[in-house]
């Protein structure tokens, strides 16, 4: 990998030569601009006012416009004899416990590279001692002119460096949240609870940019002269009014979603263990079930005399007929949330 800045880490006495490599790429599809008309490239030239012509890069340099209008030029000379120790020093200034690190602050990440065998033995003194401490390095460096702060860590075998933000430069998070008073039930705080089990966690290899691929397909569609793959139509939704059926409603359709990925093999062995405790009132669900064509005339007028919420509660617990786990449950949640619509 390509350096793009090479010096030291200051380390008390100790100097540790090193080239900083960025750790990070970018997958992301860029695109030029192009005259619609005809496809020709759109290019921002590089003008020189006072002559009124264009410059090559070599001619161009950096200068810092005062106030009335005064170019100041700055060149690269000038910046590497700064006054201050980071110039081309990483000056580690404190260790301390990771947690203490704000992840607002976090910026580009770097991976410190040993340069040179001298930078070997050094560079491992201060890996393994980041290693057993559990802590990591508070620095301070300049790059592309200004200082910085960073945060050194061990990666594998690698030591990394976090570039952060100065506390002043972290907005307080000052009018985002909510303003109106609301009352979070603890069932509403069980049915988020029960989401995020069953949402469960995630190994992040597995994650992808899928509009970057969706994108590429786009790309090659059209490239080849076909018609580019079309979006499926957005689900139909309207104004969520019930937060608790919101939540029953994301829970039931997360464990699906899990099963038809193929979790099937995990979780239906599981459902049947355990069903078997519950199997003498599954039967007993069943020949109630059986008698009901039968009886329907009889039951009517004791049916009738049930709220709608009870109405409510037999729906729901015919929609959840399949599940061993929640043969009873739908019935009893359901008839309180009615009651309190």
């Amino acid at each position: 990998m390509r350096s793009i800045w090479n010096g030291a880490i200051s380390f008390g006495l100790v100097s540790i030569p090193i080239k900083l490599v960025n750790a990070t790429e970018s997958h992301a599809i860029s695109f030029r601009q192009i005259h619609t008309e005809d496809n020709g490239r759109i290019r921002y030239r590089k003008v020189c006012e006072l002559e009124e012509r264009e410059v090559t890069q070599a001619e161009i340099g950096k200068a810092y416009e005062d106030a009335d209008g005064t170019m100041i030029p700055i060149t690269d000379d000038d910046l590497s004899h700064l006054p201050i120790p980071t110039a081309r020093t990483i000056e580690i200034v404190a260790f301390v416990p990771a947690d203490r690190i704000d992840p607002l602050q976090m910026d580009a990440a770097y991976y410190l590279a040993a340069s040179g065998a001298p930078a070997a033995k050094p560079y491992t003194l201060l890996r393994e001692a980041l290693k057993r401490s559990n802590k990591v390095a508070i620095a301070k460096y300049a790059l592309r002119g200004r200082e910085r702060l960073g945060m050194l860590r061990v990666v594998g075998d690698a030591i990394a460096m976090h570039g952060l933000l100065w506390p002043d430069e972290v907005r307080a998070p000052q009018g985002v949240a909510p303003d109106t008073p609301v009352t979070i039930r603890d069932k509403e705080l069980d049915l988020a609870d029960a989401l995020m089990d069953t949402l469960g966690e995630v190994d992040l290899e597995d994650l992808h940019d899928e509009y970057r691929e969706a994108l590429e397909e786009v790309i090659a569609a059209k490239a080849s002269g076909e018609s580019p793959p079309q979006a499926p139509a957005p689900a139909a939704g309207g104004k969520v009014l019930d937060l608790m059926a919101a939540l029953e409603n994301s829970v039931r359709a997360a464990r699906e979603s899990r099963a038809a990925a193929g979790a099937e093999a995990e979780v239906r062995p599981l459902r049947q263990g355990r069903a078997a405790p519950k199997e003498p009132a599954g039967k007993k669900s069943t020949s109630t079930a059986a008698k009901k064509p039968a009886a329907a005339k009889k039951a009517a007028p004791a049916r009738k005399s049930t709220s709608k919420a009870g109405e409510g509660a037999k729906k729901t617990g015919a929609a959840a007929a399949g599940r061993a786990t929640a043969k009873k449950t739908p019935a009893k949640k359901s008839t309180p949330r009615k009651r309190s619509a």
